[in-house]
């Protein structure tokens, strides 16, 4: 090794090691940071249940302690502020003793977040999720918004909920990959929209990062219209993914309009054509998605009558979902199963 080589070696060397130690110090603070807000929010909490304050004074407890907390130490304690710690040991009240991950990989930021969602299935769901998927705080207020919990848990019964809020989203199988509906708000469409399947698909492809996100955890982009040549006659699949948690390819095809039988026929033909001439040695069955705006449950299924269990047809919208009928279903089914 030369001087040159030697010296370019020790600069990376020293480059890796100052930036490694910089993201270690800022997890070190940040988890610090919130073990020091959930002890402020436990003393705040026993000097109330010791019965030191009557709950008709809680309010002024928390003025007085803004007070005198902001003189002494500046605005990290306004009422605001103090409130949030008080709910934050309330929520997690073992944080001490099983809390380390959740100090550990989210910021006050992301626990701020959780802590606006009142039903604790609810918040238990994307905790988990915002940890086993590294979401950024943006992220995070993207999915809540766009309702994925109950998107995800109007399809569920009453094990599949408890699962989502005690482990978030696992994906075992090709059914857990899907989504009723997909939620594209963030193409910001304005209404009355006109585009074409095409325009639709470029838009899509133009925002890959929340489209990634929209479709879930394991998605890697392959590429759009993918030739597909068959007795020399050439078909294109929209877009298509390969799924590395699944190991296997993931065909979508964009519908504007309802989806007819001839759709499913075509996408039928590419998950033929993928499992014979795409397919490698360790890879699963292909998945096919028609995402289109209305459905036809009848239709579909006499359309996939016989075929491939692999040939979803599901829904997506362009804006967000009704969030309050989403969480009348998922009240009916848990009042139905006896919660």
């Amino acid at each position: 090794m030369d001087s040159s080589a030697g010296y370019r070696q020790l600069l990376q060397q020293i480059s890796d090691t100052y930036t490694q130690g910089r993201v270690r110090a800022v997890q070190a603070v940040n988890a610090q940071l919130v073990e020091t807000y959930w002890e402020v929010g436990r003393h705040i909490v026993e000097f109330e249940q010791a019965g030191q304050v009557r709950a008709e004074y809680g309010r002024a407890l928390i003025d007085t302690l803004a007070a005198d907390l902001g003189l002494r130490h500046g605005k990290g304690f306004s009422r605001s502020n103090l409130i949030r710690f008080r709910q934050f040991y309330l929520a997690y009240p073992g944080l001490a003793t099983k809390g380390a991950t959740l100090s550990h990989q989210l910021t006050w930021s992301h626990i701020v977040e959780l802590l606006k969602i009142d039903d604790p299935l609810e918040r238990g769901f994307y905790e988990h999720q915002a940890l086993h998927e590294r979401w950024s705080v943006r992220e995070l207020v993207r999915q809540k918004d766009s309702a994925l919990f109950l998107r995800l848990a109007a399809s569920q019964d009453k094990a599949g909920i408890m699962q989502l809020a005690q482990k978030g989203q696992v994906v075992e199988q090709p059914t857990d990959l899907l989504r009723e509906p997909y939620v594209f708000e963030f193409l910001k469409i304005p209404e009355p929209y006109q585009l074409s399947e095409t325009q639709l698909e470029t838009l899509l492809c133009d925002h890959l990062q929340p489209f990634l996100l929209e479709l879930g955890k394991g998605f890697t982009f392959v590429g759009r219209q993918y030739r597909v040549t068959i007795n020399g006659t050439h078909h294109r699949v929209d877009l298509v993914f390969y799924h590395r948690i699944l190991r296997c390819f993931v065909l979508i095809d964009l519908k504007l309009g309802e989806v007819q039988h001839h759709d499913i026929g075509q996408m039928n033909l590419y998950l033929g054509y993928f499992a014979n001439e795409e397919n490698v040695e360790g890879d699963n069955p292909p998945v096919g998605i028609i995402l289109s705006r209305q459905k036809d449950e009848l239709l579909v299924e006499y359309a996939t009558y016989g075929m491939s269990s692999q040939l979803f047809v599901q829904k997506y919208q362009l804006y967000l979902p009704d969030r309050e009928a989403l969480r009348r279903e998922l009240e009916v089914t848990l009042r139905e199963a006896g919660q």
